[in-house]
């Protein structure tokens, strides 16, 4: 059923029909893998053996979506201007966009999470057991649907298999996976009907109704448990900072948010599904304890209460419940954790033990793409190795919190990232690692048991019998709880190096202005950072976009950046606002460290901007800023300067041009007139000439005439444009019968070689077939005369869009120079030698014009290996 649900909603997604897709309810339910196996089948178990303590589960994340909506709301913003993939990117991004940072935090993700898969394979092992171990059933007599271990195993494959066929097939994160999101929103109603249909008939099938509840929950040992208040507050800090920190939580929550208003419906309506999801933990506690025998499971309730009162069906679906809590959360942490170890890991190695790096050829996608799908079968086996080295017997409540501990010492770098400017790189790693290595001491390896990772005499004496470096007593603090213990410990640590290194050490230019962009991304809107543009050539960039985006992706952002710079037809200039919002781009599929380090090897580094300066400026940065001021004013006064001598350069070409076509157009009309004169006297002395004379001294005047008139024509036809007297005579045409007409009308010349493509040549438009053939006729006789190859072939290549046309006319000569691709569509202008091809040069000009008052375009399309012209139309007429 998810797999058909995922399916239809990826269909509907690429048809662009979102719709509900991406409205708020979905986003709220997907909020839903906070809730996993660890709060359907533990928080029974965790009520049954502490009372009330269960409700730290539900209330830190309460907290944070009421108290701390701010804070969501900056991460969702933040995440949407820096296209953050994951919160390793985050923290990459914020501190300079360190891929050393990133890395860290992706080996520690990895390792927080994977007690966290390991509790939901054995969640779904051991209620799948309750199930194989009733009488008369096929588990009864079948041995391996009993085996924990084999269980465990297939449910790792299958959900490997999903989430890799729905979670890898968009490379960019920032485009949202439709198919997961719709199937976990799917699972959310499906385990919150299960849990609650369980608790109805709790209270009011066995029970007897809530009156009866209660006494027996006065009556329970229930009622008599004492709340420690320091345990209370510290498993609600806990389960509020895991809902930040959490991989998959931060994918949810920031990565697949398509609009920043889904929040505010986020806000009381996921506490109220958090609310529905706790309302009947304690009475199925109460009865479990009360039904059961002695020594039964508690974090079975949910299924052996049904069970017990002979409910199959009811069980069956609490069973199902259980299994969407388990899949939903694993699916997700799996895309999340393999986008961070593809990005800040995979990709990296790979570009620094490929020759060339950033600039070769190649496919950096597949590589990606691999990666991430290694990656999840690879989470998933060591969630499973967990579950064997565990021995799959440690209550699931405290599975849960020790990857809870792990993953929250993420807080204070993301925190002090997103509040303080003064964080630095160097703090935040030291913090990090401080107090992952006294989470993985204090909490992780003991939790593995005795003999695992540490002996008996390690746990009980302390390394060496230094008592007070016992994993779990440090400092000889032996009266707190093993969680709230290394809680502690991890944070304060953490925290007091991450705030002090901070202190001590001086962010770097990125990271001042990553981190203004972050602490102020309300006031600030993201602006160029200043990529030196002189070390970057657009073909080079070209190259790896395509690596990256794919070639129809990149072509077509390179063709809107530069049809935005008014250079439609070329490659875009490589402005800093190009190169800034280019890497953006490429962040949303590789990382912002990434992608920073890829640009950087293309244009050479970076620079500083003004306004940047500005953002980061303190008491002492006045003199930085008056500097940078006049800095930027050169380099602006450098472009202008630049801008201007080319375009002195082009009005010098035109105006030479413009003096060749006068000595040119002087010669066109003066031979011809002379040969006329000359001929028409002789003609008109007439005295001994014969008829054959007679007929050829008439041909000549009659060719030099017509000579006169196309050039009279050329002149008219252009004036006649420019002032936009011409009439159009539109109607609607096959455009290869334009093309016919225009072939049909040329002289071949030259032994120049027409091959058609084909293609889309039996499209119909609405247009002037008499201008449009002209156009192309002009086209044809410019490759025949300028064509230099030994064996000259024009390719005409038709490709139909949906709202437009283009025509490519491309020979195999050597092209149009560099320096002269500006100007041919001007008048007078003409290239090369102009004795060579003979014509006045109006022919482009008058193309050109032409193709304007047919709401169309011509242009130049440099870098296809000879000359070559693409003529766009539109398919219906404006």
């Amino acid at each position: 059923m998810l797999f058909a649900v995922a399916f239809w909603a990826e269909q509907r997604a690429l048809r662009g029909r979102l719709g509900w897709l991406r409205s708020p309810w979905i986003y709220t339910l997907s909020l839903s893998i906070y809730c996993t196996a660890w709060t359907f089948y533990g928080a029974v178990g965790y009520a049954a053996r502490s009372g009330l303590e269960y409700v730290t589960i539900y209330l830190g994340p309460t907290l944070v979506m009421i108290g701390w909506w701010g804070l969501l709301r900056k991460l969702v913003a933040i995440g949407r201007s820096q296209r953050i993939t994951s919160v390793a990117d985050l923290l990459s991004s914020r501190y300079g966009k360190s891929n050393a940072l990133g890395v860290i935090v992706t080996l520690f993700a990895v390792v927080g999470t994977t007690p966290y898969i390991a509790l939901q394979l054995q969640s779904v092992t051991l209620s799948f057991a309750v199930f194989a171990a009733q009488g008369g059933g096929p588990g009864a007599t079948d041995p391996g649907l009993a085996d924990p271990e084999g269980t465990a195993l297939w449910v790792a494959a299958g959900l490997a298999l999903f989430t890799v066929i729905f979670g890898t097939r968009n490379l960019d994160v920032n485009e949202r996976h439709h198919g997961v999101v719709t199937a976990i929103a799917l699972e959310a109603v499906v385990k919150l009907l299960a849990l609650l249909f369980v608790g109805v008939f709790v209270v009011w099938g066995l029970a007897g109704g809530p009156a009866e509840m209660f006494r027996a929950i006065e009556a329970s040992p229930l009622a008599t448990w004492q709340i420690p208040g320091a345990r209370w507050a510290g498993l609600s800090f806990l389960s509020a900072a895991a809902f930040i920190c959490l991989p998959r939580m931060f994918h949810v929550l920031v990565v697949e948010n398509a609009d920043e208003r889904h929040l505010a419906t986020a806000a009381w309506a996921f506490p109220a599904y958090l609310c529905l999801m706790s309302l009947f933990v304690v009475p199925i506690a109460v009865v479990g304890l009360a039904m059961m025998p002695e020594g039964a499971n508690p974090d079975l309730f949910v299924l052996t209460v049904p069970l017990a009162a002979e409910r199959p069906g009811l069980a069956m679906f609490a069973f199902l419940g259980g299994f969407s809590s388990a899949t939903s959360m694993v699916i997700v942490a799996a895309i999340a954790l393999s986008t961070m170890v593809s990005n800040h890991v995979v990709v990296p190695i790979w570009l620094s033990v490929v020759r060339g790096g950033a600039q070769v050829s190649g496919d950096v996608r597949k590589v990606v793409l691999r990666a991430r799908r290694i990656s999840i079968a690879g989470l998933l086996f060591l969630g499973y190795v967990y579950f064997r080295l565990s021995g799959g017997g440690t209550a699931l409540a405290t599975i849960g919190l020790i990857s809870f501990v792990g993953v929250a010492q993420v807080l204070p770098a993301l925190l002090g990232g997103v509040f303080w400017r003064g964080a630095t790189r160097a703090g935040a790693i030291c913090g990090l690692c401080a107090g992952f290595a006294i989470w993985l001491y204090a909490l992780l390896l003991p939790s593995l048991g005795t003999g695992a990772a540490f002996s008996a005499g390690m746990l009980a004496q302390g390394p060496g019998g230094v008592g007070w470096l016992r994993p779990q007593a440090l400092f000889g603090i032996a009266t707190m709880d093993p969680v709230i213990h290394a809680l502690f410990w991890s944070m304060l640590v953490n925290t007091a190096i991450f705030l002090a290194v901070s202190l001590a050490t001086f962010p770097g230019p990125v990271e001042r202005l990553q981190g203004a962009d972050f602490v102020n991304v309300f006031r600030y809107s993201s602006g160029a950072r200043g990529w030196s543009r002189h070390m970057a050539e657009p073909e080079d960039l070209l190259i790896m976009t395509q690596r990256i985006l794919g070639p129809g992706e990149a072509q077509a952002l390179f063709q809107s950046a530069a049809a935005a710079q008014g250079k439609q037809g070329y490659l875009p200039d490589a402005t800093p606002e190009f190169l800034e919002s280019l890497e953006r781009v490429l962040a949303g599929s590789v990382g912002a460290a990434t992608a920073h380090a890829m640009m950087g090897q293309i244009t050479g580094g970076s620079a500083i901007s003004v306004e940047d300066l500005m953002r980061v400026a303190d008491e002492t940065a006045q003199i930085m800023e008056y500097s940078s001021r006049l800095e930027e004013k050169s380099a602006e006064l450098g472009r202008t300067a630049r801008a201007l001598r080319e375009a002195n350069d082009k009005l010098t070409r035109l105006s030479v041009q413009k003096d060749a076509f006068l000595g040119q157009i002087s010669h066109e009309l003066r031979t011809p007139m002379t040969s006329i004169r000359a001929f028409s006297e002789i003609l008109r002395d007439g005295d001994g000439i014969g008829a054959p004379e007679r007929t050829r001294y008439s041909g000549i005047i009659h060719d030099e005439t017509l000579r006169l008139t196309r050039l009279l024509d050329d002149l008219l036809d252009l004036s006649v444009l420019e002032n936009g007297q011409v009439t159009l005579h539109r109607e609607r045409v096959a455009l290869g019968e334009v093309i016919d007409r225009a072939l049909a009308a040329w002289q071949p010349a030259g032994g120049l070689r027409i091959e058609r493509l084909g293609g889309d040549e039996k499209v119909r438009i609405d247009t002037d077939p008499d201008r449009l053939a002209q156009v192309f006729l002009n086209l044809v006789a410019n490759a025949a005369k300028y064509c230099d190859a030994p064996d000259p072939v024009l390719r005409i290549a038709v490709l139909a869009g949906p709202e437009a046309v283009t025509v490519d006319f491309i020979d195999n000569g050597r092209g149009i120079p560099r320096e002269d691709q500006g100007v041919i569509f001007e008048k007078f202008s003409r290239v090369g030698d102009t004795s060579a091809a003979g014509g006045a040069g109006l022919g482009l000009a008058i193309c050109r014009e032409v193709m304007a008052r047919l709401g169309g375009t011509i242009a130049y399309l440099p870098g296809q290996g000879g000359g070559a012209f693409r003529v766009t139309l539109p398919r219906k007429a404006g």
